[in-house]
């Protein structure tokens, strides 16, 4: 799966502003065999804000249909995109992709909050995701909250994929001096493995 905000391609951990994601981000499942259809959602497991999640997870797009090596406009868009808007903090914006068995009918969820990514696979018989992806949001004046791994850039891709705090802290005590390291690193370490996990969960 590739995901582009113009020219901008999404990877884990990338920064973007609200006003670089107003319109909906192109979409393309790669591989070769069109008869294969996908289902997308987008949620924010942040929402309103990431120390008071109320609205976790909050649904900002669901695109059933989709066909590989197709982009999401030859799906059937079930939710129509809204764009991440952020009051406050840094915010997960999530994509996750599952491959479906056969085309189904899907109904929208009467409303976007607290829309939850495994009950919607069990529900339609999804099952496992087959890939994710996730970018940090802000709004344009925003401060603070979690912020995208500029330090230890190394060490923070190894430990994102252990997808465990304890695996993550044995890493880290290995390669450096962890009570060297400030306070406001060390939680982005955390953060970074809670984002991998949540992924997994998913």
């Amino acid at each position: 799966m590739r995901i582009n905000y113009g020219d901008k391609e999404i990877t884990n951990g990338t920064g973007l502003r609200a006003s670089a994601v107003l319109n909906a981000p192109h979409v393309e499942i790669e591989g070769h065999d069109q008869t294969k259809l996908y289902t997308l959602v987008m949620v924010d497991p942040d929402a309103p804000s990431p120390s008071k999640p109320e609205y976790r997870e909050y649904l900002h797009w669901l695109v059933t249909d989709i066909p590989e090596a197709r982009d999401i406009r030859s799906g059937n868009e079930i939710v129509p995109y809204e764009s991440p808007r952020p009051p406050a903090g840094i915010h997960r914006i999530v994509f996750v992709l599952f491959k479906q068995q056969a085309r189904q009918t899907v109904y929208a969820p009467g409303w976007r909050q607290n829309f939850n990514i495994r009950d919607f696979s069990a529900i339609y018989n999804l099952g496992a995701p087959v890939a994710a992806l996730y970018f940090n949001c802000q709004k344009e004046s925003g401060v603070g909250g979690r912020r995208r791994g500029v330090f230890f850039p190394k060490l923070l891709q190894a430990i994102s994929k252990l997808c465990s705090w304890d695996q993550a802290e044995e890493q880290i005590q290995r390669n450096i001096d962890i009570k060297a390291v400030p306070f406001t690193i060390q939680k982005l370490i955390h953060n970074t493995v809670e984002t991998c996990e949540m992924l997994v969960d998913s």
